[in-house]
């Protein structure tokens, strides 16, 4: 089989490297497209370095821009593409533009159609990451659901039992297969940090960094913690501005944002994480180090039932509240089944083992059921 792997931004680059290794493990011919909706060094060359990517086959430097632009700009470069390739299968990994993009032109002309992380759901219908996660989901054949929750998301809204396959998560996959090489790391020496004696704060999403208001009461917050727990944020691009001409309390130290290797060093190593990004939630849940999460809601939710993520919400005194009580009392190590390294060799074997799209139900199709009486 041809298949196509699409990553776009950093989300993408550690859940699609093991599953084009378990493809091509197995005989299929992969074809790597970046969209290049993160093209920076700090977003994406140090990530491919780090994780042993192979340069993409084919690069479609989309860049930045509206939600519209952007979508709009990987769907018209990504179009000719496909029918040059003609793959028999696309896969898309996450929630990105990049994903539904990828997902909407795959979906018209034809091949399958594969969504990694399928049937997360935050609720949450301003994030322009539900839209995204839910309208791939539509025009999907193959729903690789990290989790049982994702599943029953997912058969919650009508969508076919051949369908969802529930495969383990993929950001372990690479975690696992990263974490002694991370862990070597001279980033704690680099910055004069003590394993387990520091907190480590990431902060991108639009309802925490772009309103000057919203992070401003953030960083209050983070002060008064940092008075208990010195805190450490790598600045994420998307804030760098907003948080130099804010400032910083006493006790949160600004450092540029990490390579991927460095960043598992300094979550594995912390004695608490602050943050927004649900990829985070997953890893800090398979390291066992207690995770507060700045936010009103997840698409995680099994982080918190069975993981160390707490859900603290965006109001300062809440989360100061939350984070003196995890400090003192922190969340029992606790990982979801099939988080366990080999979520890419599940999804190999769906996709390899499904047949072509001659041979399948498509996403709208009704399945036949047997009646006696016909």
């Amino acid at each position: 089989m041809r298949i196509i792997c699409v990553a776009g931004a950093r989300p993408n680059y550690m859940k699609i490297k093991p599953v084009m290794d378990a493809l091509e493990r197995r005989g299929a011919e992969v074809v790597l497209v970046h969209t290049g909706q993160h093209y920076d060094e700090s977003m994406n060359e140090v990530f491919f370095r780090d994780l042993g990517i192979r340069p993409p086959d084919r690069f479609l430097g989309v860049g930045s821009g509206t939600h519209a632009e952007q979508t709009g700009r990987v769907m018209a470069a990504f179009e000719p593409l496909l029918d040059e390739v003609a793959p028999d299968a696309v896969v898309v990994v996450g929630d990105i533009n990049s994903t539904l993009a990828c997902a909407l032109v795959t979906a018209k002309a034809g091949p399958l159609l594969a969504h990694v992380e399928a049937g997360l759901r935050s609720r949450d219908w301003s994030m322009p990451e539900e839209v995204n996660r839910v309208a791939t989901d539509r025009v999907s054949d193959y729903l690789l659901a990290p989790s049982p929750d994702a599943a029953v998301n997912l058969r919650a809204e009508g969508y076919r039992d051949d369908q969802i396959h529930v495969v383990g998560n993929v950001m372990i996959d690479t975690l696992l297969a990263n974490l002694e090489r991370a862990r070597k790391s001279d980033v704690l020496e680099r910055y004069g940090l003590t394993r387990g004696e520091y907190g480590l704060v990431t902060l991108h999403r639009p309802a925490n960094v772009d309103d000057p208001e919203s992070l401003t009461a953030l960083l209050k917050a983070l002060g008064e913690i940092a008075g208990r727990c010195p805190l450490l944020l790598p600045v994420h691009p998307r804030a760098a501005g907003r948080l130099a001409e804010l400032g910083v309390p006493g006790g949160i130290r600004l450092v540029p944002a990490a390579g991927y290797l460095d960043f598992i060093a300094l979550q594995d190593s912390a004695r608490v994480v602050l943050t927004d990004s649900g990829g985070i939630q997953e890893e800090t849940t398979a390291l066992g180090v207690p995770c507060v999460t700045l936010r009103d809601n997840t698409e995680r939710p099994i982080t918190v039932e069975q993981g160390t993520n707490v859900l603290a919400g965006r109001d300062p005194e809440r989360i100061v509240a939350t984070v003196n009580r995890v400090l003192d009392n922190p969340p029992a190590a606790r990982c979801p089944e099939l988080w366990d390294g080999h979520a890419s060799d599940r999804i190999a074997e769906v996709l390899l083992g499904g047949g072509g799209a001659s041979g399948r139900l498509r996403p709208t199709d009704l399945r036949v059921q047997d009646d006696p009486g016909n």
